[in-house]
């Protein structure tokens, strides 16, 4: 195998070619978009968060020759409207979406790459839906298990005592036992000198947590991290972040313990990449190793030097590197590209 440090980086920006708002149920209004070859392997970008949305940067770990590359936002989150909204807002709800959004596009099957939440909801997704998934590509390993819930609140700050002092001193001392139910009821007030500080608070936690190293290739804040949340003067970005993101922590991730790592019966028969940061505070290793023992024929590589972020250099390499083997693998199988062109 190539050195990890000899391969490729993103792929050149490049802009849709074609984007919309597709009406889920009357509340929600997803914002997609399409980029690459029309007629290419289909792939779709699951981000972070839950809440985070998708950056110009997410569309260049794909060859835009080879793949038809489709990304969106999540409900409430990014461009999709209404903003930061938790109504109607479970993953029950967000893989539906993910289905509706494939036959919306005339796509028959589709390889599915997500990082952190995008991971769980990759999985999830490809749980209900084997027969539409071609295979994954899964970075920074969350399986939702209340452990990991824990570790977040908790755990992150034992490497980052500072960030974690600052989210926990952000509420009244009384209120302090129980962050999550502390920081939903601000994040849901509909007053903004509540719920701003309150999203800038969580917010600034995970952000100071998320990365190994800062860039210095002029890659911007909003995509250093899969959190997205670079300096917005509407303050939708953080807000989004931060309320659907407790929203989820508040309700289990709307998932069954151990749920995930179960299903992956289910899927273990497709092909699927892990790519895990070794300094991963958000999500530890231990989940990557987990999912790659359940999953016979799965490759996982542990990036030296990197934390959570998909952005820090040698993860953004190694998952360059994955879209490109299973490009390699999926165009000698049949069926597996594109048979329609854009709506």
């Amino acid at each position: 195998m190539d050195s990890l440090n000899t391969r490729p980086d993103l792929f050149p920006d490049l802009q849709p070619h074609t984007h919309g708002m597709l009406d889920v149920d009357g509340l929600h209004s997803l914002y997609w978009e399409q980029c690459g070859n029309p007629d290419g392997i289909p792939v779709v970008f699951l981000h972070g968060g839950p809440g985070a949305g998708t950056a110009a940067a997410h569309r260049r770990f794909f060859d835009p020759r080879f793949y038809r590359i489709v990304l969106f936002d999540q409900r409430g989150a990014g461009r999709s409207r209404p903003q930061a909204e938790v109504r109607d807002n479970t993953t029950a709800h967000l893989v539906a979406d993910i289905e509706r959004l494939r036959r919306h596009l005339g796509i028959d099957r589709w390889l599915v790459f997500g990082g952190s939440w995008g991971a769980a909801l990759a999985l999830a997704y490809g749980i209900a839906h084997p027969d539409r998934c071609l295979g994954f590509v899964l970075r920074g390993v969350f399986l939702a298990r209340q452990w990991e819930l824990d570790w977040f609140l908790n755990g992150m700050s034992t490497i980052h005592p500072e960030a974690g002092r600052a989210f926990i001193a952000f509420l009244p001392e009384a209120e302090r036992g129980d962050p999550v139910v502390a920081y939903h009821r601000r994040l849901l007030d509909g007053d903004p000198a509540v719920h701003r500080p309150a999203a800038r608070a969580w917010a600034a936690y995970e952000n100071a947590c998320s990365r190994f190293a800062i860039p210095s290739d002029g890659l911007s804040a909003a995509t250093i991290s899969h959190t997205a949340t670079a300096p917005d003067s509407s303050g939708w970005a953080p807000l989004a972040l931060a309320r659907i993101e407790c929203h989820y922590f508040r309700h289990a991730m709307f998932l069954e313990e151990g749920e995930l790592l179960t299903g992956v019966a289910r899927i273990r028969h497709l092909p699927c990449i892990i790519v895990q940061g070794r300094y991963d505070l958000v999500c530890p290793p231990a989940s990557a190793l987990e999912l790659a023992d359940a999953w016979p024929g799965c490759r996982i590589e542990i990036v030296p030097n990197a934390g959570h972020s998909a952005m820090e250099p040698g993860t953004r390499r190694a998952l360059v590197a994955a879209t490109e083997e299973l490009r390699v693998r999926l165009d000698k199988q049949p069926a597996t590209k594109s048979t329609t062109m854009f709506p």
